[in-house]
């Protein structure tokens, strides 16, 4: 059954993959950068732009529909002790100390606390990439070159991280917070790849209660002989999401050559696709 969009007859909101691996629904735009400024590094600086090199999007996601209507649900903002719906300028932050007990912060104390971006990546230092340790890494991003001028610049910054094997760690202000990116040249472009603080990464005492365990070379070498089997080359590709795989045979299955339900005021109407 396919329900509709409130424009008419439902319409994709994105692409679906066939069994053929083309995908059908809105046609896909270009990338759009999530930010833009310069890239600098001393006294050489270059127009650059980031893009997220990761994607949610393409996965199969749902909305929470009415059974009986076939429409959305839809959510709203209410006081948590009178159940009264909140207007959206009456709703302001609060810190919880406790389950009763929250300290409010205004929009324009935030505001006064955000950092003025100076739209530039500025590299601080060069580190081996075997010391960052992977609890720090967030989020990768494409960074590329932004418009016609500077690509000498921005060669002379890549090639120069890229012969002396190291990661280029900087500083860059994103939705008004300062974030360390790690920068890494990858063909002809470059990786930045966003890194959490030291207190946001927890400590590893949970493997306190591990016991010490004394494991035999008859073990090991079991163990060794299995992985050699088992050693390869990472590919990706031979990894396959079967659950997602398998949604997108369901979607396409209720989608193709089937009847959708219209639903317009009090009426239903059915009409073919």
């Amino acid at each position: 059954m396919i329900l509709p969009t409130g424009r008419g007859l439902s319409e994709p909101t994105r692409p679906v993959r066939l069994e053929s691996g083309i995908c059908v629904g809105v046609p896909r735009h270009g990338p759009r950068a999530n930010w833009k400024g310069f890239l600098r590094l001393s006294l050489v600086s270059c127009p650059v732009a980031l893009y997220t090199a990761t994607s949610e999007s393409e996965k199969i996601s749902f909305n929470q529909l009415n059974r009986q209507t076939g429409h959305r649900i839809k959510y709203m903002k209410v006081d948590a002790n009178t159940g009264e719906e909140v207007a959206n300028e009456d709703i302001v932050k609060g810190h919880a100390l406790d389950k009763d007990t929250f300290i409010e912060v205004s929009k324009e104390e935030l505001e006064e606390l955000a950092l003025e971006s100076t739209r530039t990546i500025e590299i601080d230092e060069f580190v081996e990439r075997s010391e960052i340790d992977p609890r720090y890494l967030i989020r990768p991003y494409y960074i590329r070159l932004d418009g016609k001028v500077g690509h000498d610049a921005f060669a002379v910054i890549r090639e120069t991280i890229r012969e002396m094997g190291k990661v280029a760690i900087g500083r860059v202000v994103l939705t008004n917070r300062g974030h360390i990116i790690a920068l890494e040249p990858l063909d002809k472009g470059l990786m930045g790849t966003l890194l959490r603080y030291a207190y946001e990464v927890r400590s590893d005492e949970y493997f306190d209660e591990i016991q010490d365990v004394k494991v035999t070379k008859d073990m090991l070498d079991l163990a060794k002989h299995i992985v050699n089997q088992k050693s390869g080359a990472f590919e990706s590709d031979n990894f396959k999401d079967y659950y997602e795989d398998a949604l997108v045979d369901l979607i396409n299955s209720k989608r193709s050559g089937k009847r959708s339900r219209r639903r317009s005021g009090l009426g239903v109407r059915m009409s073919s696709i």
